[in-house]
């Protein structure tokens, strides 16, 4: 039979995400799921909605128990935290070189790219910053940076996001099982891998 399957939609402007990103594999390799990582940009999703930035910066209250609540959620498992200035930051890029990089190779650069942003506080908009990633991950940057801005990488995001869209999704992160069930949130990602293990 084959192995269930959960599908990990974010966007590395999300703040949320970073955790999800760090734990998410270990908790799906007990739970005896696959995943899937969908990077996708949000910003879209958000403009159809009348957002021109992100809902945390719109509402102040809402924004300041958000950067409390990571502090505290990373603390208790153990990740670095650094707020990223400015942020949102742009996502494009970062997006970019995450579809374009070979699969087997995608985990690890997810989550470099979301530990440079969100540990070291490092610009995911900047070359060079995706470069010196590329680098440690034995990858060619002016290879992969080429590739990234190729028409294929191009459609390739704008699909995922269409994608993103048209499953309903609204924030990041997103969980969606095989059986297109949706949960949102760092906090629901338990309850979406236990419903991924019965298949629906």
């Amino acid at each position: 039979m084959a192995q269930p399957v959960l599908d990990f939609w974010f966007d590395f402007a999300s703040t949320y995400s970073y955790p999800s990103a760090m734990r998410i594999r270990p908790l799906a390799e007990a739970a005896g799921v696959d995943i899937r990582f969908r990077p996708f940009l949000l910003g879209p999703i958000f403009k159809a909605q009348g957002w021109e930035t992100s809902p945390f910066n719109l509402y102040p209250a809402k924004g300041r128990h958000m950067w409390r609540d990571l502090e505290r959620l990373c603390t208790d498992l153990s990740l670095p935290f650094v707020r990223p200035d400015p942020f949102p930051q742009n996502s494009l890029l970062a997006a970019r070189v995450a579809l374009a990089v070979p699969e087997t190779k995608r985990e690890d650069i997810c989550r470099a790219i979301f530990r440079v942003q969100f540990a070291e506080g490092r610009r995911i908009d900047q070359p060079d910053t995706m470069g010196t990633i590329l680098t440690g991950l034995d990858i060619d940057p002016a290879a992969l940076l080429a590739a990234a801005r190729s028409d294929a990488i191009k459609d390739s995001l704008r699909a995922a996001t269409t994608e993103a869209q048209r499953l309903g999704i609204f924030g990041a992160p997103t969980f969606i099982t095989a059986g297109s069930e949706l949960f949102w949130g760092n906090d629901r990602l338990e309850r979406a891998l236990a419903w991924a293990q019965c298949g629906v």
